[in-house]
């Protein structure tokens, strides 16, 4: 796995570089910058990119902005990005295209490096990676007049679960049922919120991209 690194904090950034070589994963660039970092991707064609979602100059969405730039000029580019609060703005700006091969974790997830290195390897597979603690709080402002009030308590567990870019086993591991339970309120989930079999569209990712959508609209 070939990754390139855009963090403009000098410590985070060697820091990270240090525990994926330890992976025996290739670092082909550790870069501090927007424009470092687009020419990192153009120079070496990484399999994943990590992301800061702030960097210079204005340190606001200069990561977002890069990252939407690095996956038009490699389209299947898996990125992941890296952010110090929840900015729940960001994650679905960077949703909107297509949820697979992207995610987007708290810093402080580095810090659990087998949460880390799992997500960063689930994004690189074609999968999400959404942070816990982002879905949480995307849950916590979602509108009680919302689509989402359709479904059961139990269901909004699944989907959450599922936002994280857990599969289906993983989600009955974690809310402690079976794998034939998590099956059935997919398919329940999928009939509220109205998404119809469709070869065209992936029904997991539409209904991550539409709890993403209605929790920010809340």
């Amino acid at each position: 796995m070939r990754i390139v690194i855009a963090e403009d904090d000098a410590l985070l950034r060697e820091g990270l570089a240090l525990l994926l070589r330890a992976e025996q994963l290739d670092v082909v660039a550790a870069t501090d910058s927007p424009a470092a970092f687009l020419s990192a991707v153009d120079t070496h064609r990484p399999d994943v990119a990590i992301v800061d979602v702030r960097m210079p100059p204005t340190h606001t969405d200069e990561g977002i902005v890069a990252a939407v730039e690095a996956r038009r000029r490699q389209p299947g580019l898996a990125v992941l990005v890296l952010s110090a609060y929840v900015e729940q703005a960001f994650a679905t700006d960077l949703l909107a295209g297509g949820a697979d091969r992207l995610g987007y974790l708290l810093k402080e997830r580095v810090g659990r490096v087998e949460e880390f290195l799992g997500a960063l390897h689930r994004v690189a597979g074609g999968g999400t990676a959404i942070d816990p603690e982002v879905v949480g709080q995307l849950l916590a402002r979602s509108r009680p007049d919302s689509t989402l009030s359709r479904l059961s308590p139990r269901e909004r567990d699944v989907l959450a679960l599922m936002a994280e870019g857990l599969g289906n086993t993983a989600i009955a591991e974690r809310l402690f049922v079976t794998e034939g339970a998590v099956h059935k309120h997919i398919r329940s989930i999928f009939a509220k919120l109205d998404l119809a079999p469709d070869d065209r569209a992936d029904r997991r990712v539409t209904a991550v991209l539409r709890y993403l959508d209605d929790s920010r609209r809340g």
